[in-house]
């Protein structure tokens, strides 16, 4: 890929797209952006891991291998995210594995120490980024409360409000987004077992709420799945 189309490549990521011309140079964008072939590992058991990554294109799966061998999926990501040593520090990532999903992913890789040195002559961009991660770290709080306190029908519904755009979660009517998602993805995500995500989800198509085929998902009342989620 020449050096012009990767950077139109990263230029349509939310944050990157900030970006200058010297910043890109100074990062070395070119070198920086990483294709992950389909099902190929990205990094695994990586404790002493020292680079963060923002998702460009495609789907990452963020989970790990518990003591019984069991592969325990904690996060599907989507372009836009960030994952690896988000927090800036090099923190623990025993036995966290980050793996190319459905597809080939296109990443920006970059090391803590040149992302802080962006940072540092960016403040507009530490504000930013800042936002970001904290964004991140709701989301997994809310997760691991809507685990903890929801029944299945209430954390399954809540799981496909997540799935919508922050721009979206307040709006009215109905919207579509592209499923990369199989019943097991979402029982996995959901803390259920595939038999209930089934029989749910045909129940939420029964009731007029949503409807999931292998290409799309179509929420058909936004509100009325907030409300129904137990959201707010």
């Amino acid at each position: 890929m020449s050096l012009d189309n990767t950077l139109l490549m990263v230029r349509r990521n939310d944050f990157l797209a900030k970006l200058s011309d010297a910043d890109y140079e100074n990062l070395n964008i070119e070198h920086n952006y990483v294709i992950a072939e389909k099902g190929k590992y990205i990094y695994f058991d990586a404790p002493s891991l020292n680079k963060l990554y923002f998702v460009k294109d495609g789907h990452v799966k963020i989970g790990n291998i518990d003591e019984e061998g069991n592969d325990i999926v904690k996060e599907i990501l989507q372009p836009g995210d960030i994952f690896g040593q988000f927090t800036l520090e090099r923190n623990n990532l025993e036995g966290e594995y980050a793996q190319a999903y459905k597809t080939d992913v296109s990443l920006c890789a970059f090391t803590i120490e040149d992302f802080q040195r962006l940072l540092s002559h960016r403040p507009d961009m530490s504000i930013q980024y800042a936002k970001k991660v904290g964004q991140k770290l709701r989301k997994v709080e809310s997760r691991l409360v809507n685990l903890l306190q929801k029944d299945a029908r209430s954390r399954v519904l809540y799981f496909f409000w997540t799935l919508l755009p922050e721009g979206e979660k307040m709006q009215q009517g109905s919207y579509s987004l592209d499923n990369y998602l199989t019943h097991e993805d979402i029982a996995r995500l959901t803390g259920t077992s595939r038999q209930t995500v089934t029989t749910l989800i045909n129940e939420f198509a029964n009731e007029g709420i949503l409807d999931i085929d292998r290409k799309k998902i179509v929420i058909h009342d936004i509100r009325s799945l907030q409300k129904m989620a137990r959201i707010g």
